[in-house]
């Protein structure tokens, strides 16, 4: 492995930690000193994970690809989260955010760190021929992953709401990451088959 696959794969472990304790906190659970061991768990687990993709990519290319588009979608996810949370929390001091808009403007920072990720790491391709094409490409997979991403987030959140006594904030914060679960299996087809293909 490369020293940047080391480096991101236990980067994606922390900030995945940091989040985990975020939702941990607002449940009302607290580790303690504890708190400092888990969060090496998760690093250790995200570079593990990574190396046996790296020797099963060996012999199937497309797991290690699967793999590192994992990673880069696992830190974007964050982005997306993180940032829906600043922007509602900014625009707060000025007007009422949509939710809705809020998701859809998240998506777009986050999409923006994806085609980085995934051109010059996942999948490898830095050339700059084409580039306009590729990124048309991109956006336009990235458009119907949008569209996937925020009906689900407004189907979880306004349809569905709330399941098994779960606070409302800690419930779109899970809708954020079931959006994204989703749209990624459809990203992941588009990005390897039309945009990065070789």
């Amino acid at each position: 492995m490369k020293i940047i696959d080391v480096v991101f794969a236990l980067i994606c472990g922390w900030i995945v930690n940091w989040v985990a304790f975020d939702f941990a906190k607002e449940y009302g659970y607290d580790f303690g000193y504890w708190r400092w061991l888990l969060s090496w768990v998760l690093p250790v687990v995200s570079l593990f994970c990574l190396w046996l993709a790296q020797i099963i990519g060996r012999k199937l290319v497309f797991v290690f690809q699967v793999a590192k588009f994992f990673l880069v979608g696992v830190f974007a996810t964050i982005a997306d989260l993180k940032f829906f949370d600043f922007a509602i929390w900014i625009c707060s001091f000025f007007f009422v955010l949509d939710l809705n808009i809020a998701k859809g403007i998240s998506f777009i920072f986050a999409t923006l760190l994806k085609y980085w990720g995934n051109k010059h790491w996942a999948f490898e391709k830095p050339e700059k021929e084409g580039l306009k094409q590729e990124m048309v490409k991109f956006f336009l997979i990235a458009l119907v992953g949008l569209i996937i991403d925020v009906a689900l987030f407004r189907y979880f959140t306004q349809v569905m709401g709330p399941q098994f006594n779960t606070p409302v904030d800690v419930w779109t914060k899970l809708s954020i990451i079931f959006a994204a679960l989703v749209s990624a299996v459809w990203s992941f087809s588009g990005y390897k088959f039309i945009v990065f293909k070789k």
